[in-house]
């Protein structure tokens, strides 16, 4: 099937990359007795490695798959080939660097019978070898991408009954039967092996994505991280699918397991995040068993020896390891259990906590989940009197969650303004007000900002807008969100036109704009949009002004809208040339404004009369 042959194209760098053995003239006496080698095996320090002359083959494959396939038939034929030439050495194979990578991309191609049969193969008779596939950092890739095949089990069942006939209907369903018990086979090898395998920088991957799927959810696959790629960090969006009723039972089973060696949960970095996957699975899932666990490992944490009248808590809270798992315990907790956690293990402890390095993260979580909670009031009570030296401690995320928390909550919003206020001294004299907001952006205090000598300072020096920060950003967000934002808008109107300009085209200060304007009334939106007059043609032509002026508009009355349209209609050319204005032009239909105004003014009265409907049901 691989009718093309394999290219050699130069490289980079004069030569100096590695080549596979069996890629130049040195290697043609390899390949010439790869027949033998693929028996026998090449020996590194007493590992046996698959051949040259397969991994040149496995390559070439990978290439031919990235090409794509005709019809399904070519397909299916084609990843029957490879894998007779996978059988008898599939664990070669995964254990090879390119060999995992191919077997990785051909899996989700193949047929739920040709993955249990691979799996199969991995394990072995008794399935006493996944433990050697799944702790290696290539064999343990594959595994995982067989084991998340199971999510295609339901499509056998979804198909119509005249796609396949009887006969290939029960070849289907035995085919599948063979991976369900391979999947089995592995959780019962990670039952009698649990705390190896949790503790493996490998295995425990393994383990997590066993956890998902008898779960009955997966989420993207597991990639390897490459140099200088940043990775976002992101929770995965999981997918929900239908599972054997064997799952059910068998994922009981292997919590039962792990629940086992719960001390290595606050001992081991790797297996805290084996419990971690366990208990949001399970929380997604099964919130029953979710609920019963999350019982057990804080009995478990809070029944450790610590000092007198100490809670251990305070103790695992400021571990690295044990800090993560309490983390996601604090996310998934019901009221009655966030409300044990404060009232008898951290209340009074709050602000010291915060100002740890790493306790202040479960805190964090703590503050966002009791937003909803009746002891959110106390646990605000406690952290405002900390402000100040959280916010010397740049502990800025306590603070941001603080502020989002009582956005939420309703609760306690002038009290926290106030606070904010004081800790960085705009406070008093009245007149500091409406310098709040470019200090709150910039996470700056009053005499820092203006360069002021004393805290009772002179009279105010204008500064140009700088320093925005992304918690500064964070921060005016969730205060814009508050009942009362009066000192926000007062000192946002008090901004003079570049620093307006330079606010609108800031990565972070760009969102606090948005959310400033988009938030007021009509009036208190017309008040700033009046400031902003000879700005929109320059907002328009940046790659964030542009975003920020089409939010402007969806919230604008029919009447602000006719007056920013009439701004950017005299730069007609300007704008339909520019890579980012083009798309402002074209979606506030400014053509439609110049020729043909009553139509334009139509269709905004109509739209503006649809979007106060959807807001009236909406509130």
């Amino acid at each position: 099937m691989l009718a093309k042959g394999e290219e050699k194209k130069p490289q980079k760098g004069g030569g100096k990359k590695r080549r596979h053995p069996g890629e130049d003239g040195e290697g043609e006496e390899k390949k010439k007795r790869g027949g033998e080698d693929g028996e026998k095996g090449q020996r590194d320090g007493g590992k046996k490695r698959l051949d040259a002359l397969s991994v040149g083959y496995f390559r070439r494959v990978g290439e031919r798959l990235g090409e794509g396939f005709e019809d399904n038939e070519e397909r299916e034929m084609f990843v029957e080939n490879v894998l007779s030439e996978v059988k008898g050495k599939a664990t070669l194979v995964a254990l090879d660097r390119t060999g995992s990578i191919t077997l990785q991309r051909l899996l989700p191609l193949s047929s739920l019978g040709q993955v249990g049969e691979v799996l199969a193969e991995l394990g072995g008779e008794s399935g006493s070898e996944f433990k050697t596939v799944c702790c290696d950092r290539c064999g343990g890739h594959v595994v995982e991408s067989a084991v998340r095949q199971m999510s295609r089990w339901m499509e056998l069942s979804q198909k119509e009954p005249s796609a396949t006939t009887e006969e290939e209907g029960g070849e289907e369903e035995e085919s599948c039967g063979v991976l369900e018990a391979e999947v089995l086979s592995l959780s019962q090898v990670v039952r009698d092996n649990n705390a190896e395998f949790i503790k493996h920088v490998h295995g425990s991957h393994v383990v997590r994505t066993l956890l998902h799927v008898l779960a009955g959810c997966v989420g993207p696959p597991r990639t390897e991280s490459r140099p200088g790629v940043k990775e976002r960090n992101v929770a995965p969006q999981l997918t929900d699918f239908e599972i054997p009723t064997s799952f059910w039972y068998e994922l009981k089973s292997l919590t039962e397991t792990l629940m086992e060696n719960v001390n290595l949960s606050v001992t081991d970095a790797v297996a805290s995040a084996v419990f971690q996957t366990m208990l949001t699975v399970c929380h997604r899932k099964r919130p029953k068993l979710c609920k019963q666990l999350l019982g057990r490992v804080m009995e478990y944490l809070t029944s450790r020896s610590a000092a007198p009248g100490v809670s251990p808590l305070l103790v695992f809270l400021k571990d690295q390891a044990s800090s993560r798992l309490i983390e996601t315990i604090i996310q998934l907790s019901h009221k009655s259990l966030l409300r044990d956690l404060y009232k008898n293990h951290l209340k009074g402890q709050l602000v010291e906590l915060a100002l740890h390095p790493i306790a202040n993260f479960p805190i964090q979580r703590l503050t966002a989940a009791s937003a909803k909670c009746k002891v959110f009031p106390r646990l605000f009570d406690e952290l405002v009197q900390g402000v100040e030296a959280i916010l010397a401690a740049g502990h800025m995320g306590v603070i941001v969650q603080l502020a989002e928390s009582c956005a939420e909550s309703e609760e306690r919003q002038d009290e926290l303004m106030q606070c904010l206020l004081r800790a960085f001294h705009c406070a008093e004299p009245g007149s500091r007000h409406v310098s709040c907001l470019p200090l709150f952006m910039s996470l700056l205090t009053y005499e820092v900002y203006y360069h002021c000598d004393t805290a009772e300072g002179s009279t105010q020096t204008e500064v140009p807008l700088s320093s925005i920060c992304y918690h500064g950003s964070r921060l005016v967000q969730a205060l814009a969100r508050f009942k009362e934002r009066s000192h926000l808008l007062s000192s946002l109107r008090t901004l003079n036109p570049a620093d307006l300009l330079k606010l609108a085209s800031d990565p972070a200060g760009s969102h606090v704009l948005q959310a400033l304007i988009t938030t007021s009334s009509d009036k208190g939106r017309g008040k700033i949009l009046k400031r902003m007059e000879g700005l929109y043609v320059q907002m328009a032509c940046s790659r964030l002004g542009s975003r920020v002026l089409e939010a402007i508009w969806n919230s604008a009355s029919v009447s602000q809208r006719q007056s920013i349209a009439q701004e950017l209609v005299p730069s007609e050319s300007q704008l339909r040339s520019d890579q980012f204005a083009r798309h402002v032009w074209a979606k506030f239909a400014l053509s439609h404004f110049v020729h043909r105004r009553a139509h334009w003014q139509e269709i905004q009265t109509g739209e503006s009369k649809k979007r106060k409907l959807f807001s009236d049901i909406l509130d």
